[in-house]
């Protein structure tokens, strides 16, 4: 196999292009036959020919864990990834260090921003939420509790949505900041929803920045759930820092 570049990349076994892949999975429900021939046809929904079930282990309580071999027919545009990537990096790239978006906040804003931040409802990893809010931030950029015309507010994990709700209103917050890390059954996608819908029910959404943040947020994610930015892994606390002061210079038409 050489190192060449490939602009449609496909998976790889024994030769370049076949297409060739490893799937393991558990099946509930069926054991044996049954549960072999179910991995087959399944394995040809996800476009998977010649699939051969290498083993299929009874591990209890009706379930089958399975081992699959196969050939995929899809293939990747690299070309479209390395656009895609290029893209999503520019804008971090250009943004100022913290004493600059602090003094453009007094200048340009002439007041001082307020954040809560929280981990909500069963969600109790605060890793991602305490870099960025912290005094001493994350990768040697400071936190928002380090930016003198920000009042930060971190309220850590397991915040009740009604509860993060409430303090915002008391507070009369500017900007919510999000952090989901629990993925599980799409429990992140409930909660953001749920906190949209009462913000809404409660008339305040449209005076606040809603940000979120989490391995598996995406800005594209962030925007379909009602955010207005979805911030992953890599985040830098300015990253976050000068997105907020825009978006308030924008939405208050500030040049």
């Amino acid at each position: 196999m050489s190192g060449k570049k490939h602009r449609f990349i496909t998976p790889y076994g024994d030769s370049v292009g076949d297409g060739a892949v490893q799937l393991s999975f558990t099946l509930p429900g069926v054991t044996g036959e049954t549960a072999r021939e179910a991995a087959r046809r399944l394995a040809a929904k996800m476009g998977v020919d010649d699939a051969y079930v290498s083993a299929c282990e009874d591990i209890g309580s009706g379930m089958s864990f399975i081992v699959l071999y196969g050939r995929t027919k899809h293939s990747i545009d690299a070309g479209e990834i390395e656009k895609y990537l290029a893209d999503r990096r520019a804008t971090p790239e250009d943004v100022p260090g913290m004493k600059i978006i602090d003094a453009m906040i007094k200048e340009k804003l002439g007041r001082h921003i307020v954040v809560l931040g929280a981990c909500i409802e069963s969600d109790a990893h605060t890793v991602g939420i305490d870099a960025i809010m912290n005094m001493k931030g994350y990768a040697g950029d400071y936190g928002l509790e380090r930016y003198t015309n920000i009042d930060a507010v971190n309220l850590g994990a397991q915040v009740s949505i009604e509860e993060l709700v409430r303090r915002a209103v008391e507070r009369n917050a500017d900007v919510l900041l999000i952090s989901q890390v629990v993925t599980q059954k799409n429990v992140h996608i409930k909660n953001l929803t749920r906190l949209v819908e009462l913000l809404e029910a409660e008339g305040v959404r449209d005076r606040l920045i809603l940000v979120v943040g989490g391995p598996r947020i995406s800005p594209e994610l962030a925007k379909e759930l009602g955010y207005d930015a979805g911030f992953g892994k890599e985040t830098l606390p300015r990253h976050v820092a000068y997105f907020i002061l825009n978006k308030l210079l924008e939405s208050e038409k500030i040049s």
